[in-house]
């Protein structure tokens, strides 16, 4: 990995291979001024080139300029040990302005191996080829017999074999016969240790090299899929789609209201597969594979998708006492669903354990071997509906609390999902307060997604631009502080700058929306350790789940107060735990048995009924909280606290 020495301050960071010198200064805590985005048309990000190499774009420089070692960090990317020298910023009365690199720590995936333990290859489907002895007079035992004589005699040590339905034996005489008596048995593995194996297909000839298994993870706005090749357990392709339910409402609640009208449940069933169909296809494409090649599929998603998948009616799931209509969902065939796959496919669901707590996180949870770990942990995924887990091997605890979806663009003006354009990280001069911006691909900025948000607020708060109330300091003359028609705000980019050709800002109205996001998630973390008789010190450990946590800086999200100020490394990031237990499950019949014992030790905890909450949610509706001593490291970075 290169490394990057930025100058005059010593700074260093190793990076990627390739990766871009703007984000890499802004990921170490190094200003640089820019605010196009990374597009390189705004040419303020220059960087002067004081060794090594860098893979730079000629655009906007002179001749002169780029012969001198002058560089557009944005359009520069390191591809080998190099030294950068920031050039000095001096105001008009000729005074230096100084930005001192800042302190950011990305949640560190260092210790993942330990997390998540190894797993064999010996997925819950199997394929048997076997060569049957014809029938004769002498011996003319039934076809289905025939079949399971030869099963076990293949596998001495294993039970008798059974099936589970009838179309199986419609089928048999005639694939029999039309094989020659060579064929594969497509074999399911008994739900427990001594349970028998089922015979759910035969396949003419020997196909035993065609055995491939999807994981799914359904999420509210995504659904991505995975296709393994169950032989060897490897990664064969990837793909994802928005799930098409989103026409329907972006959020559950919309959704379960959606599905009482007349046809609105066989119309989001109907969605979520076509979503479903729609990156099988793609997956298969990827490798030239028919989707009928995919042997088993394990899937996970919240409770209310997990309904709407099987066509269960998601009615109950909001009205008090919240209950759902099962908690383990029953072993369905894919084929039934629509979903395209082996017409003998079985698509498992991870068990939910109440109605906002789902099997996306008793993935998770599963797959960080929480229920095999003495230490002490929380498991955070932040999202609309933010879901918290706190325990051990022991006993496990859970929640879920309505956060809203500030943290995916929702209730900002310019807020936006994260794609490209939207501004991802930044950065502010904490003298002149111009914006450093950073956007996905490196495009003109378009708005604001979740990790962008959470940097923007620590970085404004950090250079009292706002107060902790969210307020704008009146006091600073600045032309990008002004009144808006939202009240105060703070421009980003100007409208020349950006792509919609509109300024992009933050108001204070979309600041009371994060404020109440991140109060909603801390509050449920300090309510539910308080209810097992904890507090943060008790921790062993906290993980981050979901793709939202592999963009945040950990120093910016406990400025803002959406994190514990304790020490950084207790903190782990997971990234898709609901992905990446369907994997495992998928691949290890062992792991997938243990799922039991997740969802047997977590008991759910109702946040919306308890008082406790409510009060540490009031407490958290400021940067980073009402009571400071809670948050030493954020106190001595403040104004007052510098002071």
């Amino acid at each position: 990995m290169p490394t990057i020495t930025f100058l005059p301050d010593n700074v260093t960071v190793q990076v990627e291979d390739g990766e871009n010198l703007l984000a890499a200064a802004a990921k170490a805590g190094v200003y640089i001024h820019a605010y196009c985005g990374g597009d390189g048309v705004c040419g303020k990000c220059k960087v002067q080139l004081a060794a090594g190499e860098l893979r730079s774009d000629r655009a906007n420089l002179k001749a002169e300029e780029y012969d001198k070692g002058l560089r557009l960090a944005c359009q520069s990317a390191v591809v080998a040990d190099v030294t950068i020298r920031i050039p000095e910023q001096v105001s008009k009365n000729g005074k230096s302005l100084k930005a001192k690199p800042k302190t950011t720590r990305a949640i560190s995936a260092r210790s993942l191996d330990h997390l998540i333990g190894s797993w064999q290859v010996a997925p819950p489907v199997e394929k048997r080829f076997l060569a049957l002895e014809p029938p004769t007079l002498e011996d003319n035992v039934p076809d289905l017999q025939r079949l399971m004589r030869a099963i076990k005699k293949k596998c001495h040590d294993c039970a008798e074999p059974t099936y589970d339905h009838p179309e199986l034996l419609m089928e048999l005489p005639f694939i029999l016969r039309q094989a020659n008596w060579q064929v594969t048995a497509i074999m399911l593995r008994g739900k427990r240790a001594e349970e028998p194996d089922r015979i759910i297909a035969v396949e003419p000839g020997d196909t035993t090299g065609n055995l491939y298994g999807l994981a799914v993870d359904i999420g509210t706005t995504t659904v991505c899929g995975v296709l393994i090749n169950l032989n060897s357990g490897e990664v064969i392709a990837e793909a994802s789609a928005y799930n098409d339910q989103i026409g329907c409402g972006e959020d559950v609640i919309s959704r379960i209201i959606y599905s009482q009208r007349p046809g609105g449940l066989k119309a989001l069933q109907e969605k979520v597969v076509h979503t479903i169909n729609a990156v099988i296809d793609t997956v298969c494409t990827k490798v030239m594979i028919s989707p009928s090649d995919i042997s088993y599929i394990m899937a996970a998603g919240n409770t209310i998708m997990s309904h709407l998948l099987l066509g269960l009616n998601p009615k109950f799931l909001r009205e008090a006492p919240y209950v759902p209509t099962c908690s383990h969902f029953p072993l369905t065939r894919a084929a039934a669903l629509g979903i395209h796959a082996h017409p003998s496919v079985r698509l498992f669901l991870y068990p939910a354990v109440a109605s906002y707590v789902g099997g996306d996180i008793i993935s998770g949870v599963h797959a960080c071997r929480m229920y095999k770990s003495p230490e002490l942990t929380l498991f955070i995924d932040i999202g609309t509906n933010g879901e918290i887990v706190v325990g051990n091997e022991e006993w496990m605890v859970c929640a879920a609390c309505s956060a809203g979806p500030a943290f995916e663009g929702g209730g900002i003006r310019h807020g936006m999902r994260a794609n490209a354009g939207a501004i991802e990280n930044f950065h502010i001069h904490p003298q002149t307060f111009e914006p450093m911006i950073i956007t996905i691909d490196r495009i003109k900025p378009c708005g604001i997604c979740g990790s962008g948000l959470i940097a923007i607020v620590a970085e404004l708060l950090e250079a009292g631009v706002i107060d902790q109330q969210g307020k704008f300091n009146r006091g600073l003359d600045h032309p990008r502080i002004r009144e808006g028609a939202d009240g105060y705000e703070y421009v980003l980019a100007w409208g020349k700058e950006t792509l919609m050709g509109e300024d992009i800002a933050i108001t204070e109205v979309d600041l009371d929306n994060l404020i109440r996001a991140k109060g909603a998630m801390y509050a449920g973390y300090v309510t539910l350790l308080e209810s097992v008789g904890m507090t943060f010190d008790d921790l062993d450990r906290v993980i981050m789940a979901g793709n939202f946590g592999a963009y945040i800086d950990l120093e910016q999200a406990i400025c803002i107060g959406l994190l514990p100020d304790i020490d950084r490394d207790k903190f782990y990031y997971l990234g898709n735990g609901s992905m990446l237990g369907c994997q495992i499950s998928l691949t290890d019949h062992v792991r997938f048995r243990e799922r039991m014992i997740v969802s047997s030790l977590i008991t759910n905890l109702e946040l919306s009924e308890s008082a406790q909450f409510m009060s540490h949610y009031m407490a958290s509706l400021f940067l980073p909280h009402t009571d400071m001593s809670l948050f030493p490291t954020v106190q001595a970075k403040l104004p007052e606290g510098r002071g």
